[in-house]
């Protein structure tokens, strides 16, 4: 699942997988709506992380419970990078992916943040993405994470500019005929 959050850290795009996961419409999971799917332990932690990492501007990787949308709990990897954009490399939000990593929120597991390091999810079939864009921004951001654990820094900053591109073209595609899934 791939999503675009604005400078204020405000979902603006989630791609369709989001519903089919957890049963809640795009129209509210925008903003921080997306938060009512977050398992009551792991809603404070996660506030409290994507706050410090929204406020440093930093790439991060988010392990948490999701609600599914039979009402069951799953324990989902969240990572994201930073998106700048001009004038003067001016912070525009974040582009980033979401999987299932456990199909029971019931193991014995905490939900955790890494700072200034982007881990991709790994792949889930259940949640594959759902148009080729999507699945080029869900490249684009496991590309990121190889690079950061191989070293090859001096790809980074083509690879930031290709993703903030991703995230410029999902949230300019993220209308639909209905208008009840339009938001950004």
């Amino acid at each position: 699942m791939i999503f675009v959050a604005n400078a204020s850290g405000a979902i603006t795009y989630v791609s369709p997988e989001w519903s089919t996961f957890t049963g809640q419409p795009p129209s509210e999971a925008a903003e921080h709506g997306w938060f009512r799917c977050v398992h009551p332990d792991d809603y404070e932690p996660a506030v409290t992380f994507l706050r410090r990492v929204r406020n440093q501007q930093s790439e991060y990787s988010l392990r948490l419970r999701l609600r599914r949308a039979d009402g069951s709990y799953a324990w989902v990897m969240i990572g994201a990078v930073p998106s700048y954009g001009p004038p003067d490399r001016t912070f525009l939000g974040y582009l980033g992916s979401l999987t299932e990593i456990s199909p029971s929120g019931s193991e014995p597991m905490t939900a955790y943040g890494t700072m200034a390091h982007f881990i991709p999810p790994p792949s889930n079939a259940t949640t594959p993405p759902g148009t080729p864009l999507e699945a080029v921004a869900d490249y684009l951001l496991m590309a990121h994470g190889l690079i950061e654990q191989d070293g090859a820094k001096e790809m980074l900053p083509v690879l930031r500019h290709a993703l903030t591109m991703a995230g410029v073209l999902l949230a300019r595609h993220s209308t639909s005929s209905d208008p009840s899934d339009r938001f950004h």
